[in-house]
């Protein structure tokens, strides 16, 4: 599940990223509001983590933008400004939770995943389909009961499908969960993800399969 962390600390930031990665979540960073405003443009993000004292803008102008365009993409904002007021300003522009510096990173990521289980969002903790299982806390695949090891990425693009099961998941939407801003991706990275979770999940008998639907996207469903 890809993040956008905007924090014009590069240190802070650097941190951050490690800690967000150890609970498996994918992070874009950007330090300044220009650049954060184009990457939110170009990507759709499962949520924003928002530094309020950047060098060109206030953090608040970036979440007024994306409010005022009825964007619901949910924000945590993460600063010094830590007085009553600031907090309430902060929820009233459209902010969905405030967290003060300094903070646990253990509290960071365990606000930030009660954000994305709120319903509507997309970290249920398990999701079923035929005799396929994941648990998104354990981050673990189970075919027949049994449990199943999938490479990193491939583990994301199947929960990724399993969330929205039944439904065409647009490959630009694949693309940004899956590689973001990465510079790892090529014109037939995808192509190739799509084709390994396709053989891992035929080897181990799963009754489910991943379709292409051309031109659109891809759609993960029980064989029937």
């Amino acid at each position: 599940m890809r993040l956008l962390l905007i924090e014009d600390n590069e240190e802070l930031a650097s941190l951050l990223i490690k800690g967000l990665k150890t609970a498996d979540f994918s992070v874009d960073h950007m330090a300044n509001a220009t650049d954060a405003r184009a990457a939110l443009k170009a990507i759709r993000y499962a949520a924003l983590i928002l530094d309020l004292g950047l060098p060109d803008e206030d953090g608040l102008a970036v979440l007024n933008a994306l409010r005022e365009k009825g964007d619901p993409l949910p924000v945590l904002i993460l600063t010094a400004r830590n007085s009553v007021t600031d907090r309430v300003t902060g929820l009233r522009v459209g902010a969905d939770d405030y967290l003060a510096k300094p903070f646990a990173l253990e509290e960071l990521i365990a606000r930030l995943k009660a954000l994305l289980r709120r319903p509507g969002e997309l970290l249920g903790r398990s999701m079923r389909l035929g005799n396929l299982a994941f648990d998104a806390e354990a981050r673990q695949a189970f075919i027949n009961g049994e449990p199943h090891n999938f490479q990193a990425r491939d583990l994301e693009l199947l929960e990724l499908l399993l969330r929205r099961s039944g439904r065409v998941v647009p490959k630009k939407l694949v693309e940004d969960q899956i590689f973001g801003l990465s510079n790892e991706i090529g014109s037939n990275a995808l192509e190739v993800s799509i084709h390994r979770l396709r053989k891992t999940l035929a080897d181990a008998r799963a009754d489910v399969a991943i379709h292409t639907v051309r031109g659109v996207g891809y759609i993960i469903a029980q064989e029937q």
